[in-house]
């Protein structure tokens, strides 16, 4: 498939797909939007040339339940990754997705007996089209934005979740990202429904190789959060440098339900990306716990969105921006407490670390409340390695290379507690890497 955009290659993604006709019609109607709406007016400069990407990529004929069906190259990339053997270990289930399709998917069979549903999203719109019709494009519109009525037109792989009524998965679902191509496109789409009084912990990981030119992953994220539910939310992102990632992510959450979004940002060009929190019941809370790395070249521009709809809501950002070798790692957010959301509560902390003279970071906050029960906190600081800290554990008989990242560990410390310990673990290497 040519890598110009048009109707025609729309309707061809479609067709291959073997999709209803009104899916046909709403990807058409989101190209439409796309060719009509603009770049955003606020954030990091985008500049791509949406000619030379390519929006879909077959990569295998049918998803596979056993590694040993996947192709050897595929299945080599996972397995140095990990991802093979964390499943064994960690999780009750796994997707894989390379390039514009889940090459991978599988879970254990006690939670096929609970009823619960764990798919790629195109497999969700064959096998479960009532509920998959409730639910798509119903939090996140197609014309919200440039890159939402791209995804509409263009979307392809993604995971869908549904967790049946009282029901708790014990270990995390994942599901892996991997764009390994040239001027590659990802646009997948994520849907989860945690039904009444359910808990489920989702893990996702991304990864891409450099090229000298741009690629793009615009992916739309939908979650529901029932009455007495959970859902945490965990991603760590090491995207490639030549990637713009601009990505939608929304949940609402239910009465005296809780989401968490533990989001966690080290590579990519362009990082544009604000988890979001809808609070619609009573005693709803939203939390989003984030760091976003950047360096030379890089602009991390992250953050949070918690909107207070009920009474007796409460949410609470944290976000750790380190900016290194001239990278800009900025937060950007957003917490309104409606009218109607009397005797709410929020709190945001803003924590920079800033490396050296040639690096940057802006708070750029909006904060509004609506009534006057409700209480609102925010706390930003900056600073840099203080040269006490660094000359104290140097006496201690560090050298000044492992004196730094001991107070870079530290400074991320809240962020790493709330990781799975092999997350955890990965992260460190990451990051050890970058510094």
């Amino acid at each position: 498939m040519s890598k110009s955009l048009t109707e025609e290659k729309v309707r061809e993604i479609s067709s291959i797909k073997g999709e209803p006709s009104w899916m046909t019609d709403f990807r058409v109607m989101s190209y439409k939007k796309f060719e009509e709406l603009d770049n955003p007016t606020f954030g990091p400069k985008i500049d791509l040339d949406f000619d030379l990407i390519n929006y879909y990529k077959r990569m295998n004929d049918k998803v596979e339940k056993d590694w040993s069906k996947v192709s050897c190259n595929i299945r080599d990339t996972f397995d140095k990754i990990g991802l093979i053997d964390s499943e064994k270990k960690y999780l009750d289930g796994v997707g894989a997705q390379f390039e514009s399709e889940v090459v991978y998917h599988n879970m254990i069979k006690e939670l096929e007996d609970k009823n619960v549903i764990f798919s790629d999203t195109d497999t969700a719109l064959k096998e479960h089209p009532e509920i998959f019709k409730k639910y798509f494009n119903n939090l996140v519109k197609y014309d919200e934005n440039k890159y939402t009525a791209l995804n509409g037109a263009v979307w392809s792989g993604g995971t869908f979740i549904y967790v049946p009524p009282h029901t708790k998965i014990d270990r995390p679902l994942q599901s892996y990202f991997r764009i390994n191509s040239k001027n590659m496109g990802q646009f997948e789409r994520t849907i989860i429904i945690v039904d009444e009084d359910s808990e489920l912990h989702y893990m996702e990981g991304c990864t891409a190789p450099t090229y000298t030119s741009d690629a793009l992953h615009a992916a739309v994220v939908e979650i529901y959060v029932g009455k007495n539910a959970k859902c945490r939310y965990t991603t760590i992102q090491n995207w490639s440098t030549d990637l713009y990632n601009l990505v939608t992510k929304r949940a609402i959450v239910d009465e005296n339900g809780l989401m968490e979004w533990i989001d966690g940002n080290i590579g990519s060009k362009v990082n544009m990306k604000y988890p979001c929190c809808i609070l619609n019941g009573k005693y709803a809370k939203g939390n989003c716990i984030s760091i976003a790395v950047a360096k030379e070249n890089q602009v991390q521009d992250t953050g949070a969105k918690m909107i207070h709809l009920a009474p007796y809501t409460s949410s609470n950002i944290i976000n750790k921006s380190i900016s290194v070798s001239g990278g800009n790692a900025s937060y950007r957010g957003l917490v309104k407490i409606t009218k109607e959301a009397e005797y709410s509560s929020s709190t945001i902390k803003c924590d920079t670390l800033i490396l050296d003279d040639n690096s940057k970071s802006d708070t750029i906050p909006t904060n509004i409340v609506c009534n006057k029960n409700s209480n609102l906190n925010h706390e930003a600081t900056t600073s840099k390695i203080s040269q006490e800290k660094l000359f104290y554990l140097m006496s201690r008989g560090l050298n000044e290379e492992k004196a730094k990242e001991l107070v870079i560990m530290g400074f991320i410390d809240r962020f790493r507690e709330e990781l799975p310990m092999e997350y955890a673990v990965e992260l460190n290497q990451l990051l050890k890497n970058y510094f």
